[in-house]
This record gives C-alpha cells, structure tokens and sequence, in this order.
C-alpha cells in the first residue's frame, strides 16, 4: 500500500467536517446527552425511564447506535436489573428501526469495558448497536483502510425518530 501514489489513499467526505471542526469534545457526552432536553443536538433517538438510545456521533458505519444507562456506572456489575433489561430491550428494538430505515441484515451488538477495550466513554457504560449489510468489507476496508458511511447523521436521524413515530417502542417491546 505504501508505493500507491497518494491519489489512492485520499477519499474526500466533506460532511465529516463537522467532527474535525469541533473544538472540545465533551469526555463526557454520554451524561451530557443524558440530562440534556435537546434530543436532536445530542442525537437521542428515544428516552426510556432508566436508559436512552443514541446516534453513535463517529460510527463505524451508518446506523450505528447506542444504548445507554443515564446512572454513570464502569461496570456491568453496577447496573441494576430494571437498567439491564431496558438496555436488552433498547437493543432489540434498534435492531428492529435499523432492519426497516437502514435495510440492515445483520448486527454486530456488545460493550467496551475500559479503555484497553477501546472504550470511547470509559467511565459510563453502554451497548453497541451496529448494523451490517452482506459484503460491507470489500475492498475499501480490507486494502483501502477506508470505510464508506455512505448517510449523514442528520438525514438518518430524521429517518429514525420518523421509524419511531410509526413504530413506537411499545408496539415493538411488549412488557
């Protein structure tokens, strides 16, 4: 890859600039998300009574969400059982708005715990909802080092929160 001329390694994506432009990222976002009221600046797609579901601001991919506790806990083991199953359940209704907006076909879901495990909020714990489409590792990943997120922030999240309208979570997760 090395003797590529440099035309080969550059993939212009002039919507990203919004995360190179900002100045100060909050290391804590996830808490700031959680008591905040302005759900479309944080990207909170649903608000439940012990846990929230978010747009994960640097995906992997497009679609990538989050499900997070609002108690700050580095742990598993501090969560209590009604957090636990709210966050089960979150999960499972992300996967149900991603298969219908984003088309997904599949799902990596799990939890960073700590920074050794790459955790972006170490200190806050939360579950990864990532969809996956059949062939999204060609070429680009495997040789470019690139990845292709090919839907903005905005517009998807705009395209969820109307899934969410039509499909509240209540339909969707039944007690």
């Amino acid at each position: 890859m090395e003797n590529l001329p440099n035309v080969w390694k550059n993939l212009w994506a002039p919507w990203r600039v919004e995360y190179f432009e900002q100045k100060d990222r909050d290391p804590d976002f996830l808490l700031t998300a959680a008591q905040s009221s302005d759900d479309e600046e944080h990207l909170v797609l649903l608000r439940l009574k012990s846990s929230f579901l978010i747009m994960n601001r640097y995906p992997y991919t497009a679609g990538h969400l989050m499900a997070v506790p609002y108690r700050k806990c580095a742990d598993l083991h501090e969560l209590a059982g009604p957090e636990r199953l709210e966050l089960l359940n979150l999960a499972i209704y992300a996967e149900e708005l991603l298969r219908q907006v984003a088309k997904a076909q599949g799902f990596n879901i799990g939890w960073n715990i700590g920074s050794a495990a790459g955790a972006g909020a170490e200190n806050h714990v939360h579950l990864h909802i990532v969809p996956r489409w059949a062939g999204d590792h060609n070429f680009m990943t495997v040789l470019g080092e690139a990845r292709i997120i090919p839907d903005g922030l905005r517009p998807l999240y705009q395209k969820l929160r109307a899934a969410i309208a039509a499909h509240p979570y209540e339909q969707v997760i039944s007690p």
